[in-house]
């Protein structure tokens, strides 16, 4: 959704994609098939290494309103918490999640489905399942900084390998951002990494128990820490907690993990933007040396924050 507004120019934001294998804010417009992406980067370079570097300014405007459910907008146009990660009022919550995988509303999907096993970092792993036609989408959206498929077949036998393989291996089936985030910028080499995926990998796939409609994958381990700008990334001095009206956020794009966006803010260093807090919010361009008004809280949980003062 696009408007003037006092002769500047106002987008109200649907929240961050990685179509195509790159990072790009994305915009209310065009219903179901989305509006306009704002890239985040330069593109892909060389060995398949995703430039970053672009400035990145934008103040935000009006008030935080639902994104609604799948392309289709909220008839209600109902306010949103600005520190909610999830874009949603209440009523377009419980319409998205009726037909969710994540939610077991969707044990009839007769797509094929994929085991996956995540790594985040030196002992950071969880699995999980996706889509198979949505390929390596979901570990991006995650930010796995590496990852191997596991397995292929039905949606419920997945489902089933699931929770054999997070009870044989000892796995959470969540890893919070902030235990993301805190090792993000001080990872081991690619051999280290690949070597615990690989380790992990055998061990899953000699369980017992392992369902028989779902067909195991060979490990091949894929590196993400290029696509994501992370190597020589500088560690973050800040999350930005929550936008609010009139906030700021202005600087250059380093990296992007998943849902972050990492941020330099000259002066400061480098800042954290979670876009799940973008969604629904009305934004209009900021110069790019107007640094960040919006409160900020430190990396690792709620020691540190900073009222909006950076």
């Amino acid at each position: 959704m696009e408007r003037e507004r006092a002769g500047r120019r106002e987008w109200r934001s649907a929240g961050l994609s990685w179509a195509g294998g790159v990072p790009g804010l994305r915009w209310e417009g065009g219903g179901a098939g989305g509006g306009p992406v704002s890239p985040l980067s330069y593109g892909v370079g060389a060995g398949g290494l995703v430039a970053y570097g672009r400035e990145i300014g934008f103040r935000v405007v009006g008030e935080r309103r639902c994104v609604g459910v799948r392309g289709n907008p909220c008839p209600l146009r109902a306010v949103v918490a600005g520190r909610a990660t999830q874009a949603q009022c209440g009523e377009c919550a419980r319409l998205d999640r009726s037909r969710s995988v994540a939610a077991d509303t969707m044990a009839d999907d007769p797509r094929p489905y994929a085991v996956y096993l995540a790594w985040f970092g030196p002992g950071i792993v969880k699995v999980g399942i996706t889509r198979e036609d949505r390929g390596p989408a979901r570990l991006l959206e995650q930010g796995a900084v590496a990852f191997s498929w596991l397995g292929r077949g039905p949606l419920m036998a997945a489902r089933r390998c699931e929770e054999l393989l997070r009870a044989g291996l000892g796995v959470p089936d969540r890893i919070s951002y902030a235990k993301k985030r805190a090792v993000r910028a001080a990872l081991p080499g690619a051999a280290e990494r690949a070597e615990e995926v690989r380790e992990l990998h055998a061990r899953a796939v000699g369980l017992e128990g392992w369902p028989e409609a779902l067909g195991v994958v060979g490990c091949e381990v894929v590196d993400h820490a290029g696509v994501f700008g992370l190597e020589g990334l500088a560690g973050a001095v800040g999350v930005v907690r929550e936008l609010v009206g009139g906030g700021c956020v202005a600087g250059r794009g380093v990296a992007v993990a998943g849902p972050d966006v990492h941020v330099e803010v000259a002066g400061v260093g480098v800042v954290v933007v979670d876009s799940r807090l973008l969604a629904g919010w009305g934004l209009e361009r900021a110069d790019v040396g107007g640094g960040v008004t919006v409160p900020v809280k430190g990396v690792e949980g709620e020691v540190g924050v900073q009222e909006g003062l950076f």
